[in-house]
């Protein structure tokens, strides 16, 4: 079963008032308001969706009694309404959620992005971090969030990682408690939230991506403690109220804790007892609750029948499931484990009183009863406000990086440059988190604005051309990689249009050529011919405007990389 929760201890530090209402409310839920108090559902603007129900929001909440809510989209008048209705259909207060890992932009389409962890990191600024926490906290408030799934708390060990490439705070474990712990004092210095950091055991040892496989930290138990161990004890002693547990493999820490494991037996930290109730909430004291990562990805769909790892999660002591699949399916599946001894009883309600425990801490119930709970229209003025914008360009400032400009091609002007051929790489076009074409329009307009010709590139083509003619026609290259993607292959590697594009940086000697990433840090992999490489981390207007700035020496570059831009390749150096 594992250790049971203190209500009155850290990271609750509940009055008896408070822990009262949690254990009344226990006394008087169903079997149903249980179970559904295990779920977040996410809710869509729009026709994709993951319930595969065509239920109004209110009779999600009056049948399946949900304890929690996440949401996809929408700008944030759009959400403010939503979740000012999800709350006020539902029986009991709603945890509601956000994965503001790089500002507001997490909780809305307006938010305003500040800085990513690798951009955080590229600062040495642990004011930096703060502030990211701190308009997270803000503008995710104003629109009714209380849950922020982030800071990701994962150590980048290995270059080829695309899920926590720009997502970790650092390449060791003492920059990433130092810049996270920075990150969750800003996020609760002003506004009531719920901590959660992920995704436990920790990911960035492996290049894989959990949406697609399952996840594997291959660390020795000695390695495991003195990394990602550290970083969780630390976070734990400082009172962080959630954790998710990612589907991720220990597998030498596992077979530590059970001997009698085989390689057949490892399963996901979310389905794996001897991590969460053994490793976790007994070994690390971990005294909040557990929420494992979304329910559709394949490291955890991939392990058993859905039918099984549904209860199984909740047996293995997550007390929160992330997202349903079908709605009703789900929920019996969940229901059924419980009746029939999967979920015990005693683990059942200490999920439960996990789940309850929070929202007592918030006082949500005494807003819902007060009337405070839902969020006015007057709250959303500090979405994108002067402040927070003030606030992103001085990070902008600080962590646009020159990794390497070994020819010493900088600046580069319109006075002596005027005529640029610009190349516009993408990755993955038309997913969740696809770039547009929004993206390269900024940028040339932002070029032609400072005085520039510009050209862009057609990479369609094969052909080069003349390189006679090239070098009469352009004073310099420009090249930015805006590759994004989401749970769609297990690497983002630059892509080019077609075979031996022209795209291609052969004309690195003929002329100037700068390069360019405004996402992942690790493009000199593909691009190690180019002599002059900036990492950006974002494509935001200010992050351009910022990066032609520094190009054109109106600002020096502050930022520093860390040792994994390089990509183990010595000729990325040259």
């Amino acid at each position: 079963m594992g250790k049971l929760v203190d209500l009155a201890v850290k990271p609750y530090d509940l009055s008896a008032a408070q822990i009262k209402w949690v254990e009344d409310t226990l006394a008087g839920m169903s079997d149903e308001e249980k179970v559904g108090q295990l779920f977040v559902s996410l809710f869509h603007f729009g026709a994709d969706t993951f319930s595969g129900n065509e239920l109004t929001n209110e009779q999600i909440l009056e049948k399946y009694h949900i304890g929690g809510a996440r949401y996809h989209g929408g700008t944030a008048q759009q959400v403010q309404t939503l979740l000012n209705q999800l709350q006020t259909a539902s029986k009991i207060p709603l945890l509601i959620a956000a994965n503001c890992d790089a500002g507001g932009n997490g909780a809305c389409h307006d938010g305003t992005y500040l800085a990513s962890a690798a951009q955080v990191e590229a600062t040495r600024d642990p004011g930096v971090a703060y502030k990211v926490g701190l308009v997270s906290a803000r503008e995710a408030s104003a629109l009714g969030v209380n849950l922020n799934f982030d800071p990701c708390v994962d150590i980048l060990f290995n270059w080829r990682n695309t899920i926590v490439n720009t997502r970790a705070y650092g390449t060791h474990a003492e920059d990433v408690i130092k810049y996270t712990n920075a990150y969750l004092q800003g996020l609760t210095a002003e506004r009531e939230m719920i901590q959660c950091i992920k995704h436990f055991p920790g990911d960035g040892t492996e290049e894989r991506d959990q949406h697609l496989v399952l996840g594997v930290n291959e660390l020795s138990p000695e390695q495991w403690e003195a990394s990602f161990g550290r970083v969780y004890k630390n976070h734990i002693d400082n009172g962080v109220e959630m954790i998710m547990a990612g589907h991720i493999a220990l597998p030498e820490y596992q077979k530590k804790l059970d001997p009698d494991l085989e390689d057949k037996d490892i399963l996901p930290a979310t389905l794996a007892k001897e991590l969460i109730l053994g490793l976790l909430k007994e070994q690390l004291d971990f005294n909040g609750a557990v929420i494992t990562d979304a329910s559709h990805m394949l490291g955890m769909s991939s392990a058993m029948r859905r039918e099984d790892y549904v209860p199984g999660a909740i047996a293995a002591g997550c007390d929160l499931f992330l997202f349903f699949n079908d709605i009703e399916e789900d929920f019996n599946f969940m229901l059924n484990g419980y009746r029939n001894g999967v979920i015990s009883e005693e683990r059942l309600n200490d999920a439960v009183r996990r789940v309850l425990g929070l929202k007592a801490k918030l006082n949500l119930h005494q807003k819902k009863e007060a009337g405070t709970l839902l969020k006015s229209e007057q709250e959303l003025e500090i979405i994108g406000c002067p402040e927070h914008l003030k606030m992103r360009a001085e990070a902008a400032d600080k962590g646009i990086t020159l990794v390497k400009n070994t020819f010493d091609q900088l600046p580069i002007r319109p006075e002596t440059h005027k005529r640029i051929r610009l190349y516009y790489l993408q990755g993955e076009v038309g997913g969740i988190m696809a770039a547009g074409s929004a993206v390269l329009d900024n940028i040339v307009a932002e070029l032609e604005r400072r005085g520039f010709d510009v050209t862009v590139n057609d990479g369609n083509s094969r052909v080069k051309g003349r390189t006679l003619q090239y070098r009469q026609e352009v004073d310099a290259a420009l090249v930015f990689a805006d590759i994004v993607g989401y749970g769609a292959e297990n690497n983002y590697r630059i892509r080019w249009k077609t075979a031996m594009s022209n795209e291609c940086p052969w004309y690195v000697h003929e002329v100037p050529t700068v390069f360019v990433s405004l996402n992942f840090t690790t493009h000199l992999h593909d691009a190690t011919m180019v002599k002059c490489y900036i990492n950006a981390y974002h494509s935001n207007e200010e992050i351009i405007k910022q990066v032609i700035d520094k190009i054109m020496g109106e600002s020096e570059f502050k930022g520093t990389p860390n040792d994994l831009v390089w990509a183990s390749k010595w000729q990325a150096k040259l």
